[in-house]
């Protein structure tokens, strides 16, 4: 259920007038996740300064509870108007209910979210209230389960800004659990470029459904500025306030398949083989090819040494599939295969830029760290292709956003609108509001946490007269100047220009506490007695197609090659979790830590 303002009850229903995609005449908007006989409204009323305008209508409370009991409600979710700049009386309200309704979860928007934007405000509180329920009973019976089993210590649950929290505080605010997943990966890319000393890092995650690509700069995951669950073509989603790591996401993975349109036009992907039935080579039923089994025909895979032993893979079947994609084409199987691999990295690339050149970010700045079962395989040519400072295929790789998640570290995203000119006074309000978030990162994390708190002040801001706002870096010993001068780079940056001359107005102020603590880093490798010639396993017929075809290709077991001793390509390193494929023209090193290093031979 919905508890708000009187005469906001269907601001889930109107949400904006904008559309995903303008020209699309298939686009609908979303069923709110309330049902309008579950809104209800409250006489009271905030002014934008948080003043009372309309007190508290406290009488009408309990009615609404007898509603909501009758209708067995299970979630209530409180979002008042101007809530942001007073939430006296969401808070009150919601005390109200609990004490009505102890068994029911309620939660007020100023829990999860203290910006402004009614529509954005009020579905965040609503999702995150409607998913409450069951990630308190989840977290509850594995917190119990984890202790009956001996397992004592701090509980931690991976967010989606790309750090983690305690169990209690993922139960307050469930919703920053989205995306935890590939933000994990992105965690993960922080600290592989902390330990080689570069802080600005192109991430790419390839597994076997999806490839997801995130940017890193100045060592912090890049966050988006609005986030919508289940947004597409065709739908505006469900925005959402709440820190996510700026992840894209496009549907071309190791399961990708292979298929020709009516006008022979070879696409890869969207649809997926899965797990189930799987590539082809897995001979598990699976009939169409796909991007795994295009490395398998040429000679990437080795078809009697998958995921080090445990499958032999059915080069023949992976062979046939790939036949009618030949005879279409008019080549052989091999170029077929090739052109499969060809078109997937293709796609990767506009994803890439995507986050990158399209926001005015360079890759010729950028380390780029390719992980996933199917990302080694793919890195060589994508950072060729992107012209990146070097390739590095981490620790892990197959299991990476998992590692990733163990060495991130405690983080918590305090966003509070404020409405000002940037001026001195303007300022003087933000470093006060600072102040508070300050104390209240310091509340969050435990009272004695100040000194181990790493903190980030960005404020989000905007010329006169436009609608959106930009982030840009705040230093609170920095003057008006500073602060100007970071927020014109930051919007030429976003948009290619900056307005000088331009009045600016703070939006939002954002604060990012970091609890430095002890988690899994990267060790030294045991390198004793590892040489290129011990960690030379044999050679394999390799084609690369472009008018090299095929060459033989040494391959290498990972885990015996030396330390900081390069190996020129065309080389194959394999290890358990997946394969590294370094091309003609470039060459590999390993890391103290154990992470690959690949870089064109001609830069140094």
């Amino acid at each position: 259920a919905l508890v708000t303002t009187r005469g906001f009850r269907d601001v889930l229903e109107i949400g904006r007038g904008n559309r995903p995609d303008l020209y699309n005449l298939h686009a609908r908007t979303p069923a709110p996740y309330v049902p309008r006989r579950y809104r209800f409204e409250i006489t009271e009323r905030m002014n934008a300064e948080g003043e009372i305008h309309t007190p508290l209508a406290e009488d009408e409370i309990g009615p609404i509870a007898d509603t909501c009991k009758t209708e067995g409600i299970e979630a209530i979710a409180v979002v008042f108007l101007h809530s942001y700049a007073n939430d006296a009386h969401e808070e009150r309200c919601a005390e109200r209910l609990r004490a009505l309704l102890p068994e029911v979860n309620v939660s007020t928007s100023n829990q999860i979210s203290r910006q402004w934007r009614e529509y954005e405000r009020t579905n965040t509180a609503v999702m995150n209230a409607y998913v409450q329920p069951i990630i308190s009973r989840y977290f509850a019976s594995l917190e119990e389960k984890l202790a009956a089993k001996g397992v004592n210590c701090d509980y931690f649950a991976m967010q989606s800004n790309g750090g983690i929290a305690t169990f209690k505080h993922v139960r307050e605010q469930p919703l920053t659990l989205v995306e935890s997943g590939p933000s994990g990966g992105i965690a993960g890319a922080v600290r592989i470029g902390a330990a080689l000393g570069t802080n600005d890092i192109l991430s790419l995650d390839v597994g076997g459904t999806t490839a997801k690509c995130s940017l890193v700069r100045d060592g912090r995951p890049q966050l988006a500025s609005q986030y919508k669950l289940e947004w597409s073509r065709i739908s505006p989603g469900y925005p959402v306030q709440v820190p996510v790591v700026d992840i894209v996401e496009i549907g071309a993975g190791g399961g990708s398949q292979a298929w020709m349109d009516e006008s022979d036009i070879l696409h890869v992907g969207p649809q997926s083989a899965g797990s189930t039935p799987g590539p082809v080579c897995y001979a598990r039923g699976g009939t169409e090819p796909t991007l795994t089994d295009a490395k398998l025909v040429t000679g990437i895979l080795d078809p009697d040494n998958f995921a080090n032993g445990q499958m032999t893979l059915d080069l023949d079947g992976a062979r046939r599939a790939f036949q009618p994609l030949a005879d279409r084409l008019g080549g052989t199987i091999e170029d077929a295969a090739a052109a499969v691999i060809r078109i997937a990295e293709a796609n990767m690339i506009n994803a890439l830029k995507l986050v990158t050149v399209q926001r005015g970010h360079d890759p010729r700045d950028l380390a780029f760290v390719v992980s996933g079962g199917a990302g080694p395989m793919l890195a060589a040519r994508l950072g060729r292709d992107l012209n990146v400072r070097s390739t590095i295929i981490p620790v892990f790789p197959g299991i990476f956003s998992a590692w990733g998640m163990l060495a991130a570290l405690p983080k918590t995203d305090l966003r509070q609108t404020l409405f000002h000119k940037v001026d001195d006074e303007g300022l003087a309000l933000a470093h006060t509001a600072f102040e508070k978030l300050v104390d209240q990162a310091v509340a969050y994390f435990g009272a004695d946490t100040m000194e181990e708190l790493r903190l980030h002040y960005s404020i989000e801001a905007r010329y006169a007269g436009q609608e959106h706002s930009v982030g840009a870096a705040y230093d609170p010993d920095g003057g008006l100047e500073d602060f100007l001068t970071s927020f014109h780079a930051a919007h030429e940056t976003a948009y290619t220009f900056k307005l000088t001359d331009s009045d600016v107005e703070i939006t939002n102020l954002h604060l990012q506490a970091e609890l430095i603590s002890s988690v899994v880093g990267l060790g030294a490798v045991d390198a004793d007695g590892a040489t290129v010639a011990a960690a030379r396993k044999g050679e394999r017929r390799l084609y690369l197609g472009d008018g090299d075809g095929w060459v033989d290709c040494p391959v290498m077991d990972r885990e015996r090659l030396p330390v900081a001793e390069p190996v020129d390509g065309p080389l194959l390193v394999e290890e358990a979790t997946t394969t590294t494929l370094v091309l003609p023209g470039q060459s590999l090193q390993r890391s103290e830590t154990g992470v690959l290093i690949i870089k064109e031979k001609s830069v140094t």
